[in-house]
């Protein structure tokens, strides 16, 4: 059984910074990724990262200031988001993915967290 759960959204001011958490278990091979949605809009790929490599890929929406990275003996894995701008703002949900051919497409992952609420206020 794959479990993911979020941790680490909050409000803060544009410009600051914010480490997301995403600690998953029953899950050792493919894609984890991070989405977000905001409200009105769809599900957006943020970034994703290959477990067995480490290779990481981004949008190009936030290249430079978010970074994502792994703790493979705490099997958490982290969105580092600095310098913060209101258009940032929604809910962040990892998700895991075994066979992921396309990694910005929601449905390539099978498994999803319940999400996170990052609000940046201007």
């Amino acid at each position: 059984q794959v479990n993911l759960i979020e941790s680490g959204g909050d409000s803060v001011e544009a410009g600051r910074s914010l480490r997301l958490s995403c600690a998953y278990s029953g899950f050792t091979f493919g894609n984890l990724g991070w989405f977000r949605q905001a409200p009105g809009n769809e599900r957006e790929a943020v970034g994703s990262l290959y477990l067995r490599d480490g290779t990481t890929n981004y949008v190009d929406s936030i290249k430079g200031r978010f970074t994502i990275s792994r703790d493979s003996a705490k099997k958490t894995f982290y969105l580092q988001m600095n310098s913060l701008k209101p258009e940032d703002t929604g809910v962040y949900f990892c998700a895991a993915g075994r066979y992921v051919a396309d990694w910005p497409r929601p449905s390539e992952y099978e498994y999803w967290g319940e999400g996170t609420q990052v609000t940046v206020s201007s």
